[in-house]
């Protein structure tokens, strides 16, 4: 603790970086869209800490905090007028609801595995699966499974 306190004294450059960073990697982690804008607000205030401008700890905190709130308010408001009525955009699992993937791996006994949003993802589908390539359909997310359906 001596040490942080101690390299935190000397420049406190290092240790918001780090918040900023380990916010950041949680973030990349979980993919929770929650920790974006602390991470930013650490990494704005290792820059003011950088530039010289000296606020102390007490007020370093305040203004990461304040800089949080701003963002992660501003950015509420952003994602509600630009999709008024869709899923919250922090529930990754409905906003894949309606969207088209791509099969992967055929469809077994009505199981195979879709590319969708960046990842892979196991599907389930009623019927014959459609071939490797093909689009589908996702109406439904249970856990890690989506259901989908053939696209036409």
């Amino acid at each position: 603790m001596t040490a942080v306190l101690n390299l935190y004294a000397a420049q406190p450059f290092w240790i918001w970086l780090a918040i900023g960073v380990l916010l950041l990697a949680i973030e990349s982690m979980a993919s929770t869209e929650w920790l974006l804008w602390p991470a930013v607000a650490a990494g704005v205030v290792a820059v003011l800490t950088a530039v010289g401008l000296h606020l102390g700890l007490p007020g370093e905190v305040a203004v990461f905090a304040l800089l949080t709130v701003v963002a992660t308010v501003l950015s509420r408001r952003l994602v509600s007028k630009a999709n008024p009525s869709g899923p919250d955009i922090n529930d990754r699992d409905s906003r894949l609801i309606g969207q088209h993937a791509r099969v992967v791996q055929p469809f077994v006994d009505g199981r195979g595995r879709v590319f969708i949003s960046g990842a892979e993802w196991p599907a389930e589908i009623e019927g014959e699966g459609p071939e490797t390539g093909a689009d589908v359909l996702v109406h439904g997310v249970s856990g890690s499974l989506l259901k989908v359906t053939a696209s036409h």
